[in-house]
C-alpha cells in the first residue's frame, strides 16, 4: 500500500465568501468537519495547510493538525506543496487534495480515488460525478470535465478538459469534484511550472497540468457533493447536515 498524506488547502480570504472555513454547522466549523471526514478515511495522516492563525487554531481545538503557510499562494495546490516540504514525514508517494469548503465529502469515494490511482498506476488523478440536474451544466460555480471515455465504476478514463459552462449535448460530461491524488513527484513537477493563461482565465488550477500535457485520470464517485462559495450554499448545505444530525 502506497503511502499517502492528506492535505487540506484553506484560507479565510475568499472572494464570494469571506470566513467560509469557520462558518459553523452543527456547532464544528466547516474545516473542521472536512477534517474529521478524511481522517474518518482512514487513507493516511491529514493536515489542514492554511496562511491564517485563526484557521490554525480552530482545527487544533477540534482535535486536528495544522500548518502555517505563507500568504502569497495563488492556488491550493502551490499551498499545500509549501506544507508538504515543511512536513517532517519520510517516504510519502501518494498526496491527497482535499477542498476545505466541502463538508459533505463521502469518505468511501476518497478511499476509491486512492485505490484507483493504485490499480492503475496513475499519476494524478480526481473524482467526478455523474450530472443529474441540467440546470447544473449553466451553473459557472459548478466546475464540469469532460473525460475521453464514457465514466464507469471500473475504469479510470483521461480528462480531455475542465470548464464551468458547457452545453448539455456535450458528450461525456461529468460534475468534477475539487478533490485531487498525486504521486508526490508529479505535484512537485506541476508546482515548478508557471500558471497557464488558460489556468488563469478559467480559475481552474487544474488546467495548468493538462496545458503542460499532464494527464489527469478521473474515477466515478459514488456521491454528488457541492462545495461552499456561496450563502446559498452554505444554507442548503446547513440545511443537509442538520437534518442528517437528527
Amino acid at each position: 500500500m502506497m503511502k499517502t498524506i492528506v492535505l487540506i488547502p484553506s484560507r479565510l480570504s475568499a472572494t464570494r465568501l469571506p470566513g467560509k472555513p469557520l462558518l459553523k454547522i452543527n456547532g464544528l466549523s466547516i474545516i473542521s468537519h472536512v477534517f474529521r471526514k478524511a481522517e474518518e478515511a482512514n487513507i493516511g495522516e491529514v493536515i489542514v495547510a492554511t496562511e491564517d492563525k485563526e484557521i490554525m487554531e480552530d482545527v487544533k481545538k477540534n482535535g486536528g493538525q495544522a500548518i502555517l503557510t505563507e500568504n502569497k499562494h495563488k492556488t491550493g495546490t502551490d499551498r499545500i506543496f509549501e506544507a508538504l516540504q515543511k512536513i517532517n514525514i519520510s517516504n510519502i508517494e501518494l498526496v491527497m487534495n482535499l477542498q476545505g469548503d466541502e463538508p459533505l465529502i463521502d469518505i468511501n469515494d476518497i478511499r476509491y480515488l486512492k485505490s484507483q490511482m493504485i490499480k492503475f498506476r496513475s499519476k494524478f488523478g480526481t473524482l467526478a460525478s455523474k450530472i443529474s440536474n441540467k440546470e447544473l451544466y449553466e451553473n459557472q460555480n459548478i466546475v464540469k470535465v469532460i473525460t475521453k471515455e464514457d465514466l464507469n465504476d471500473l475504469n479510470f478514463p483521461e480528462a480531455k478538459n475542465f470548464m464551468r459552462k458547457v452545453s448539455n449535448k456535450t458528450q461525456n460530461i461529468y460534475h468534477h469534484l475539487g478533490i485531487y491524488c498525486y504521486q508526490k513527484e508529479i505535484l512537485k513537477k506541476i508546482i515548478s511550472l508557471n500558471q497557464s493563461s488558460n489556468e488563469i482565465t478559467n480559475n481552474l488550477e487544474q488546467l495548468r497540468a493538462l496545458d503542460n500535457n499532464i494527464n489527469i485520470n478521473v474515477a466515478l464517485a459514488k456521491s454528488y457533493t457541492i462545495g461552499v462559495d456561496t450563502e446559498e450554499d452554505f444554507v442548503a448545505i446547513k440545511k443537509i447536515m442538520e437534518y442528517k444530525s437528527k
